[in-house]
């Protein structure tokens, strides 16, 4: 496999929650979660001028600004991820995720005509799956960039992808 590095990465960590009364209601049932410390580890093929989109529950904001910290990036800003239809929660049930986005070294923005709101919405689907249309977006705002998606399921046209549930194009 390559030893490449990306201009763009983009991340769902399988965050480890440690709050489910009963074994058939952790995330685990689902698949596979990593601690955070495990998270941090990863060594990220990022190029020194790239940006990180980095998927975290409300819960996991915190651990996902330490991952960001950990991976060498710098917090910019944030988007949400609008499921238009409540789910399960402690505090409130949630019904948005965040992305989060970070840069290293120098990076711009996408240029003013390519910016959209902050909102993504797009219904819910299979348990994490996230929508495609941030990865759309991602794509039409750096067309011409390199791009890794890490914890990957499924293989993306013009990306490479990292995961367990998908036959990786790089080793980490």
């Amino acid at each position: 496999m390559p030893n490449k590095k990306y201009q763009i990465i983009y991340a769902d960590p399988p965050w480890r929650y440690n709050f489910a009364a009963k074994k058939e209601t952790s995330i685990e049932i689902h698949y596979h979660t990593m601690s955070l410390d495990e998270i941090k580890s990863l060594s990220i093929p990022s190029e020194n001028n790239s940006v990180l989109y980095l998927w975290a529950t409300a819960p996991k904001i915190i651990e996902a600004l330490d991952v960001m910290r950990a991976w060498g990036f710098t917090y910019k800003t944030q988007g949400i991820w609008d499921k238009k239809r409540t789910g399960i929660g402690y505090w409130f049930r949630g019904q948005h995720e965040i992305i989060l986005i970070g840069t290293k070294g120098k990076f711009s923005p996408p240029v003013p005509n390519k910016r959209r709101s902050s909102i993504f919405q797009s219904p819910r689907r299979k348990h994490s799956q996230k929508p495609d249309c941030v990865r759309d977006y991602i794509v039409f705002a750096f067309p011409e960039y390199s791009k890794l998606e890490l914890f990957a399921r499924e293989k993306t046209p013009g990306w490479d992808v990292w995961g367990n549930e998908v036959e990786s194009d790089i080793e980490l």
